[in-house]
């Protein structure tokens, strides 16, 4: 199964003459364009919640791209991915919204909740025997976390030790800002 991005599975433009088009090289607005809608695709957010998360990162001092990728890494459902404790974005979205995770012994539900330097991320026992996530400790044993997070495999659990670090994007966090700073 392929990706699901056109720009991805296409290399002609869209349209019914696609691969013989007269089309010129792609503007400065448009590779922008593109840049925001592949970080979009891969954090799985709709277009207001990513104008927030841009918004909040240039109200702050410091570097917004930094700050914008900081912000978009922290997202729970991004740590669980992190973890390695599911497959994919979506499957950690469904995976935190039925409440399997808790965060520091509160139930968390929330896809899109902020995790703070020093919080302990577990799995709900309750839901761990009924979903048979036995596996589970021989999964984490297996994936390499990022520096900022310490993954237990034995116990299930994640904690964070730091701001998340600048990750390896496959998108230039840069050209998004000067998109929404038009």
């Amino acid at each position: 199964m392929g990706p699901k991005c056109t720009l991805v599975k296409r290399n002609s433009p869209p349209g019914q003459h696609g691969v013989g088009s007269r089309r010129g090289k792609i503007s400065g607005y448009g590779k922008q364009l593109r840049e925001k809608q592949q970080a979009k695709q891969i954090y799985g957010l709709r277009e207001r919640q990513f104008a927030n998360y841009v918004a909040a990162a240039s109200k702050k001092t410091g570097d917004t791209s930094k700050l914008l990728l900081s912000a978009l890494e922290s997202r729970l459902d991004n740590v669980i991915f992190r973890t390695g404790l599911v497959g994919s974005r979506a499957a950690a979205r469904q995976f935190v919204g039925h409440g399997f995770v808790k965060i520091n012994g509160k139930k968390i539900d929330i896809a899109s909740y902020q995790v703070r330097v020093g919080d302990e991320i577990t799995i709900n026992d309750i839901k761990r025997a009924k979903k048979n996530l036995s596996e589970a400790a021989a999964k984490l044993a297996k994936i390499e976390a990022p520096a900022w997070l310490a993954v237990d495999a034995k116990n299930v659990s994640a904690k964070v030790l730091n701001t998340p670090s600048v990750a390896i994007v496959p998108f230039n966090s840069k050209a998004i800002i000067e998109f929404y700073s038009r």
